[in-house]
Parts: C-alpha cells; structure tokens; sequence
C-alpha cells in the first residue's frame, strides 16, 4: 500500500515540511516518486521513517543519521560499524537518561517546597 506524504506526517506527527527537509538531507533515498513527482511511501518506508523519528528524537544528528543510511545502503559489510554507531549512541542516550533522572529530582525539591509554602500560606 501506497502512503502520501500528508498520511505519513499525520502518522508520525510530523509536518510535510519535516519529512521534505529529511529527503532533501538525504534521509530518504529509497522512497519512490509518482509520474507525478509526489512521494510515495510503502510500509517499509514507514519503517526506516520511525527509526529516523527514533534517532532523531534521542538526539542523533541530522548527520550521523544519514551516514547510517548510507552504511546500510552499502550493505552488509557496514554492519559492524553501524553496530559500534548504535552502542556509542545507546551510551549517549542512557547519559542523558541519568541527567534527565537528576534533573527531575531537583525539580521535584523544588515542588515539595513550595508545597510546603503553599499549605504553610494557606493555613494561615
């Protein structure tokens, strides 16, 4: 089944602007053009498109993602350095896991104190 680039955003919550600029960046080169010129996706584009969204949205730059792309496009003599890419960018994410977790704590101190203030201002 074919998806047009309005479905596509709709599904991953992006803009058509979003996913033209991803092509544009060379983020997309396997998906298919109408006589019309118009994308054309397939479930297989969807799926590269959700491990794009993956990347991205866990900090990945535009152009690691796309050196990715190209490794996979070479075929399977990439498969270990996009291994390697994928464990360096696996630590990355479990930093910023650990920094977001010390974050929320101090925001949660912050809370309980002004909790505290509120119920202390209330009372009186």
């Amino acid at each position: 089944m074919g998806y047009t680039i309005s479905q596509v955003a709709e599904k991953f919550d992006l803009t058509a602007h979003t996913i033209r600029y991803y092509d544009k960046e060379g983020l997309l080169p396997f998906v298919d053009r109408s006589k019309a010129g118009n994308r054309e996706f397939s479930d297989s584009d969807l799926d590269w498109l959700k491990l794009i969204c993956c990347l991205k949205n866990t900090g990945m730059p535009i152009k690691q993602i796309k050196q990715y792309i190209e490794w996979c496009l070479i075929g399977d003599e990439t498969l270990e350095i996009r291994r390697q890419m994928f464990l360096a960018h696996r630590q990355e994410v479990l930093k910023k896991m650990d920094d977001l977790r010390e974050n929320l704590k101090t925001i949660d101190q912050k809370l309980k104190c002004y909790d505290t203030s509120c119920n202390i201002s209330s009372e009186k």
